[in-house]
């Protein structure tokens, strides 16, 4: 019985051996805006690492307030939030619920048009206010682009007063949460869907990232992307936070992310490096580590373009 037993007990230890250590997947949320480029870092990730990365993609105030139901439910969420702002990772960061915030990629709001209306920027303004034109955004609150969308039209309002208001009313919130918004069907872009194939809307105040991604998409071709003159010119400063009870390997993720690398891969959707400029009431550390890794992109770029 006992030759049965140290027998049995040496097969186990070698079936141990040889069985590899399955790694558990890291899980990402992030904004709708960056599925396509951490898509990308999160295979490059696991393929120089080995390990997994669960992905979920959608409208940052939306995502923020899963993460909030996640932790009150379950006591833990994802590991890493990738938000398209500052200011939903910093709440979370407010309730003890994440690591300091990280400005880990710039983007910059744009007036992606449909063919044919001959919109320029210095014209811009003029076609937002016509009654016939139709005005895409994305959703207030529920995600961060229909934020920086509302804050173009008070913009606007500091040139032509009361303009502010035409825009608010007459902006179709189609994209970004909106429980009202017409559904677009499985594949399909949502600029090229609403901008030229039901034409729904004839101008769309969205991400450049996202207006590039829809000019090299099927039916995208055609679509102009339109800078917005400076007096309407709106940034957006995406924030990283690594959330409570993470994964150590989900610590490594969001280093990644601000590797080399990772912003590498996030150029070339279109993002442009960090800024310096991270709230200061998030805490010392937070404002250092953002300068620093800020810095070290910035010389590190400089030495890849010379």
């Amino acid at each position: 019985m006992k030759k049965h037993f140290f027998a049995f007990s040496l097969i186990a230890c070698a079936v141990g051996v040889m069985m590899p250590t399955q790694a558990f997947a890291v899980k990402l949320y992030g904004a709708g805006s960056l599925r396509d480029s951490l898509t990308e870092v999160a295979e490059s990730f696991k393929e120089k690492y080995e390990i997994p990365v669960e992905t979920r993609f959608g409208p940052s105030g939306l995502t923020r307030e899963f993460i909030e139901q996640e932790f009150s439910e379950t006591g833990k969420s994802a590991d890493v939030f990738a938000s398209a702002d500052i200011e939903n990772p910093q709440r979370l960061f407010q309730e003890g619920l994440s690591e300091p915030v990280v400005n880990f990629a710039s983007n910059r709001m744009t007036a992606v048009v449909r063919s044919g209306l001959g919109i320029t920027s210095d014209n811009l303004l003029d076609f937002l206010l016509k009654p016939e034109i139709k005005l895409g955004t994305s959703t207030p609150v529920a995600d961060p682009s229909g934020n920086y969308a509302w804050q173009i039209f008070d913009k606007a309002d500091q040139v032509t007063p009361g303009s502010s208001q035409i825009l608010k009313d007459k902006a179709l919130q189609l994209v970004g949460g909106n429980p009202n918004a017409p559904i677009v069907p499985n594949g399909k872009n949502n600029l090229v869907y609403f901008l030229e194939e039901t034409k729904q809307a004839d101008i769309f105040l969205a991400y450049y990232t996202s207006g590039k991604t829809a000019q090299t998409t099927e039916g995208g071709e055609n679509l102009q992307i339109v800078e917005l003159p400076n007096y309407l010119a709106t940034k957006a400063n995406y924030g990283l936070a690594t959330l409570k009870n993470a994964d150590p390997d989900g610590e490594k993720l969001a280093e990644y992310i601000l590797s080399q690398k990772g912003q590498e891969i996030l150029a070339k959707y279109g993002f442009t490096p960090p800024s310096t400029s991270i709230p200061e009431h998030q805490g010392a550390g937070g404002i250092f580590l953002a300068v620093g890794v800020a810095l070290i992109l910035k010389k590190k770029q400089a030495f890849v373009s010379s």
